[in-house]
C-alpha cells in the first residue's frame, strides 16, 4: 500500500521523472569531464531529449556542429543504454 501511495505521489509530482534524469546528467558530465562539463551544463532530459546549457554562442557552435553527437553516443554508452536520443544547445540567459 505504501508503495503503491509513493509511486503515485512520485508520477504526479514529477519527482519521478527527476530522480530518473539524475543518472544521465551524471553520465554526460563524466563524458565531457570536469572542464567542459562546466561550460556545457545538462539543464533537462524529457522523452530522451537532453538540454544542454552553454555560456558563449562560439561554444554552442562548436558543439552543434562538431562534438554534441560524440558526446550524446558517450553518454549513452555510460548509461548502458540508448536513452539520450538528441542534444539540444541552448545559450544560458
Amino acid at each position: 500500500m505504501f508503495g503503491d501511495a509513493l509511486k503515485r505521489y512520485l508520477r504526479e509530482s514529477g519527482l519521478g521523472a527527476k530522480l530518473r534524469s539524475g543518472d544521465v546528467h551524471e553520465a554526460w558530465s563524466k563524458a565531457l569531464g570536469p572542464k567542459l562539463a562546466g561550460r556545457a551544463r545538462s539543464v533537462s532530459y524529457r522523452g530522451g531529449e537532453l538540454v544542454v546549457e552553454v555560456e558563449s554562442a562560439v561554444h554552442k557552435q562548436e558543439l552543434e556542429s562538431f562534438t554534441a553527437e560524440r558526446y550524446r553516443r558517450k553518454t549513452n554508452q555510460l548509461l548502458g543504454t540508448e536513452r539520450i536520443h538528441r542534444v539540444t544547445i541552448k545559450l544560458k540567459k
